[in-house]
């Protein structure tokens, strides 16, 4: 028997229409590229998302055709993203750090049809360009009076192509499963893999978001994501703010503590998310300025691991939540979220401090479970970690054109590469990816416990663990640490600050200072890159 419910297929742009009944003066604020602050409205938007769906189905794009966007946090950006999917189109976010070469394979891969670009990225378009053969079309992100003069005859500027449409249009209908959106992975190791996200999966994505024990947001929140829409979704904060009707600050593509201060300041942010690296940023210039963090409540942080000393400086010298949380490009991206169930609401001080290090616990939507190499399910009592596994409505079951077949279980379980454990009380904590786990003497050793313990010295700016070769134990851990400028810690300072806070055995047996530590495009470092430097070093226990 079937329930007699109406059939109300989860489609992205009922996203936006309920944000224009219910939340239409709401306002979406933007830094823009061309200099000032832009205001808007979720009606407005709306009204021209409608205008962008109607001027792409009249100029011949399709159900399922792949629309790229190459651009920052704004009005614009998101207008573009519901417009796309409001006409049978699937956004694809281009990450602009990635290298020219890596851009110009994932656009082929995805056989894009027009891009979105804002002017910051306009010279990396016209170098791509050529190489995408599919490109019909560059519509850049500014009115024809800050329009450049380009090499690529197919580009218009969006403000009068999008005068073009009147706005009389009616989102398609069609099936929830419709692809809607596309990320490609930052590919540290091989190309790329393309994720496909689909209408439902958008949609359940937002609502899980929003729960009160997930992100904990409401239409009484200003919210601004410094994450970028190109990282996975802006972490589904593109969807979650008008599926709530909050406010919107988007930050444009000034992100110096400084430029971030100034809009948490002047526009009563109550709520935002981001990396660790953007909040190291703005918790220095909150030290050199004295400034307040007068109206937020509530950060967001991921991507990385959150280091202890950041999670205690928000909230010892803030009064700022910090909201501990772990996800990936294949997941939406949210996987789990360090939010305080009543077992450890209680807690004070350091004891808090160590639920909070872990990346917390599987909102509805989420099953969650570790494994060992043999695919045996792992008790949840804390300590006995293994391969990190999940599945639900927002997690891929396969990557677009079918790469990576080996990650994706018959049961339907996607193997995320991390290695982790989970409490009695279900907070998972990352201990490192699988790669980049350290193996001694047949024991394995988490990276990044010891990167977090490191990063708590008063004198580091940033560190990453690596193993280098041992002739007795395989594997041992070498510290690669960047001072903070000015200070000058040596080596038997930071380990007599790390003596006793963790396994004896764990202790890294030397450390190496350098001027910077590699990243990835997306802000994670880039381990592979410091061990190719490490490759011959020798360690003095060796």
């Amino acid at each position: 028997m079937l329930g007699l419910m109406q059939d109300w297929p989860l489609l992205c742009h009922k996203i936006i229409d309920s944000a224009a009944r219910q939340h239409g003066n709401r306002e979406i604020v933007s830094r823009s590229v061309e200099g000032p602050i832009v205001r808007t409205t979720y009606r407005d938007l709306r009204q021209r998302a409608l205008k962008v769906a109607q001027k792409l189905e009249r100029e011949g794009y399709a159900l399922g055709d792949r629309i790229a966007t190459m651009a920052w946090n704004s009005a614009r950006h998101l207008e573009a993203w519901f417009g796309i999917m409001g006409m049978g189109g699937v956004y694809h976010t281009l990450n602009p750090r990635l290298f020219p070469e890596q851009i110009a394979w994932i656009m082929n891969h995805a056989e894009d049809r027009a891009v979105f670009v804002d002017l910051t990225f306009l010279p990396l378009v016209e170098k791509l360009a050529p190489a995408v053969k599919s490109l019909k079309k560059v519509i850049v992100l500014t009115d024809a009076a800050h329009m450049p003069q380009t090499s690529l005859a197919n580009a218009v500027p969006y403000e009068e192509w999008l005068a073009e449409a009147d706005g009389d249009f009616a989102w398609k209908t069609f099936d929830e499963n419709t692809a809607a959106g596309m990320c490609y992975t930052s590919g540290t190791t091989g190309n790329p893999k393309g994720v496909l996200y689909s209408h439902r999966s958008n949609v359940i994505h937002a609502m899980m978001a929003a729960m009160p024990d997930a992100m904990g947001i409401s239409s009484r929140d200003v919210i601004l994501p410094v994450v970028p829409m190109f990282h996975a979704n802006a972490w589904g904060l593109g969807q979650s703010a008008p599926m709530i009707g909050a406010k919107l600050v988007m930050p444009g593509g000034k992100m110096d503590g400084a430029s971030i201060y100034e809009l948490l300041d002047t526009e009563k942010v109550t709520f935002t998310a981001a990396v660790p690296t953007v909040w190291l940023m703005l918790l220095q210039y909150l030290e050199e300025t004295g400034k307040p963090l007068t109206y937020l409540k509530k950060v967001v942080i991921g991507g990385s691991a959150c280091p202890r000393a950041m999670t205690k400086k928000f909230q010892d010298n803030y009064d700022v939540e910090v909201i501990h949380a772990w996800g990936m490009t294949e997941m939406s991206p949210l996987g789990s979220l360090c939010t305080m169930k009543p077992e450890y609401a209680g807690l004070t001080g350091d004891a808090r401090l160590d639920i909070q290090q872990k990346q917390g616990y599987a909102p509805f939507g989420v099953e969650m479970k570790v494994t060992d190499d043999n695919d045996n399910e792992l008790p949840w009592d804390g300590k006995t970690f293994g391969r990190l596994k999940v599945r639900g409505p927002a997690v891929a079951k396969a990557y677009y054109g079918g790469a990576g077949k080996d990650q994706f279980d018959e049961e339907g379980w996607f193997d995320t590469g991390d290695v982790a454990h989970i409490d009695p009380n279900g907070y998972m904590q990352i201990t490192d990816r699988a790669k980049d786990v350290i193996k001694s003497g047949g024991e394995w050793i988490s990276t990044i416990d010891l990167e977090n313990l490191a990063v708590g010295h008063p004198d580091i700016a940033e560190a990453a663990v690596i193993g280098v070769s041992h002739p007795k134990w395989d594997e041992r851990p070498l510290l690669v640490v960047v001072r903070k400028p000015g200070r000058e810690p040596s080596r038997e300072d930071i380990l007599a600050y790390m003596e006793g806070k963790v396994a004896k055995w764990w202790m890294p047996d030397d450390v190496a200072f350098v001027p910077e530590i590699p990243h990835t495009a997306t802000g994670k470092i880039q381990k592979t890159a410091l061990r190719e430097q490490f490759r011959d070093y020798r360690l003095p226990t060796a």
